[in-house]
């Protein structure tokens, strides 16, 4: 197996600096994706938050599951099932403004960890963008300017899980897809896999290590980046045995802030004759993501070229 990027964010305070932003370097450029350990989140909270969230889902989600179409869905087919994902999902919202004592279900010393939990993964969040920044020559709090709307950048987890299927074959737990923010935060399962990404035309597993949280890149990074760093297609498996958790959380732009390629880049990447990324509002990149979200980013890009040559360019003026 490739090896795959795992970042000891330990290493950043010492004489090992350098290395590690290598790797945090190498990671962004050429894989999308890579895993944090020694992140600052404590172990213990960590498995309070596995605890109540493998409760959650037994108490209310696993009986509504098998319930729905979604169990109905493989009795008797052949093909596979391309228009549904073996999950079981809820979502909460944590910026500009919180939904968590409005989600049902919840018990209350669940919503005082998951409250809890994103503030923790919202620092660590900012923190990486300022990695990010040192890495690309942008100055510190750049990406975290770029994402602030006029209320700040929008915050959000999807808690997923995906249960034992009984045809893995026929269906996959996620499909693949971009995500379309910014910086993705995952809390993965130790013990079930099942995520997968695609380099170099290979699916390679992301793999299950306790405690650690792995960082994927958004379209918006894409980008901002003018295309230095890449958003890469990812999946999820289904497995017939064991009930995979996964906590995402999503630090995205705030729905009214523009992206656009960072200047500095441009300038760079302009001399290498690269082709510059559009620049819209984070807003409209979403109303088109949500019907094309297991299609191409590219023409999504397009797309919003488009939109903003129209812009760009103004009314036509008729006779």
């Amino acid at each position: 197996m490739e090896y795959f990027p795992v970042i000891n964010m330990e290493k950043l305070n010492g004489e090992e600096r350098g290395a590690t932003m290598e790797l945090i370097k190498d990671a962004c450029e050429n894989w999308g994706f890579f895993e944090l350990m020694n992140h600052g989140i404590p172990h213990e909270f960590m498995d309070t938050v596995e605890r109540l969230t493998k409760e959650h889902y037994k108490k209310c989600m696993e009986e509504r599951f098998k319930d729905l179409m979604a169990t109905k869905a493989l009795e008797g087919v052949q093909a596979e099932v391309t228009d549904m994902d073996w999950e079981s999902t809820f979502y909460l919202r944590h910026l500009p403004q919180s939904n968590i004592s409005e989600v049902p279900d919840l018990e209350d010393e669940y919503r005082e960890v998951m409250k809890e939990f994103a503030k923790r993964l919202e620092k660590l969040a900012e923190e990486l963008l300022d990695l990010l920044c040192e890495n690309l020559g942008l100055e510190k709090g750049y990406l975290k300017q770029a994402f602030n709307g006029a209320k700040g950048p929008n915050f959000g987890t999807k808690v997923s899980n995906y249960p034992p299927c009984p045809k893995p074959d026929l269906i996959k737990g996620l499909r693949a897809h971009t995500d379309a923010g910014g910086i993705i935060l995952l809390f993965q399962d130790d013990k079930v896999s099942g995520l997968q990404l695609l380099k170099d035309g290979q699916w390679i597993d992301v793999p299950p290590m306790r405690h650690s949280i792995v960082i994927n890149l958004g379209d918006q990074l894409e980008v901002i980046t003018n295309g230095k760093y890449k958003s890469i297609l990812h999946r999820v498996i289904a497995q017939t045995d064991g009930n995979r958790m996964s906590i995402a959380s999503f630090y995205n732009p705030g729905s009214d802030a523009v992206i656009y390629p960072a200047p500095a880049l441009v300038e760079k990447q302009a001399e290498e004759g690269k082709e510059t990324y559009p620049k819209f509002v984070f807003d409209d990149y979403m109303k088109l993501y949500a019907g094309l979200k297991f299609q191409a980013k590219e023409p999504r890009f397009e797309a919003m070229k488009a939109i903003e040559t129209n812009v760009t360019m103004g009314p036509i003026a008729t006779a």
